[in-house]
C-alpha cells in the first residue's frame, strides 16, 4: 500500500534545525521561555511543549540535570517531576478538557526515547476518537492551533509559584 502524503510546509523549519548538544540543556539556559515553549519552571525540573506533539497540549516534564534515567536523579528531582506532571494534568484538564492522558517515561533508545541522554516525562492529553482516519490511514496528525498559542494558553493557566 502506498502512503499518501499531506503537505505541511510549516513543519520543515523543525526538521532543518541541526541541534548541537542537548536541546533540553540549551533551552533551560536561555531566557526565551515562550520561544522555547517552556510553560513552567521548578527548582529541579521544567515543563515544555513537545515540538513534535502527538496531540494538542503534549507536554514534557524535563529534569534540569542532564541524566539519562531515573536512578541517576536525586529524590527531590524525581518528586518535583511528579508534582509538575500532576500540575500538567490539572492545567490540561482545565484548558483542553481531554478525556484521558498517557503519562510516561521512555528510558533509552530501545524504549523510544528521542533524546535518550536527558530524562523527560511525557504528558499526552487524549480524546475519545483521537486516533481518526488521518492518524490511521494518512499517518498524519492534525493540530488545531499553533504551538506558540498552546504555550501561551497553558502558561496563563499554570498555578502561580511554580
Amino acid at each position: 500500500m502506498l502512503m499518501k502524503l499531506l503537505w505541511s510546509p510549516w513543519r520543515v523549519k523543525y526538521f532543518q534545525v541541526v541541534q548541537k548538544g542537548c536541546v533540553f540543556c540549551r533551552v533551560q539556559r536561555e531566557q526565551a521561555d515562550l520561544d522555547n515553549l517552556i510553560v513552567a519552571r521548578g527548582q529541579n525540573a521544567f515543563v515544555m511543549l513537545n515540538r513534535f506533539p502527538y496531540t494538542s497540549g503534549h507536554l514534557m516534564v524535563v529534569a534540569s540535570a542532564h541524566q539519562p534515567s531515573l536512578e541517576f536523579l536525586d529524590a527531590p528531582t524525581r518528586a518535583e517531576m511528579m508534582e509538575l506532571a500532576t500540575q500538567a494534568v490539572q492545567v490540561l484538564r482545565q484548558v483542553y478538557r481531554p478525556d484521558g492522558f498517557n503519562v510516561g517515561f521512555n528510558i533509552g533508545e530501545a524504549a523510544g526515547a528521542g533524546i535518550a541522554g536527558h530524562l523527560h516525562l511525557h504528558v499526552v492529553p487524549r480524546w475519545n476518537g483521537d486516533t481518526n482516519f488521518m492518524s490511521t490511514l494518512a499517518e498524519t496528525r492534525v493540530l488545531p492551533e499553533a504551538l506558540e498559542e498552546t504555550c501561551r494558553r497553558l502558561r496563563a493557566a499554570w498555578p502561580a509559584g511554580t
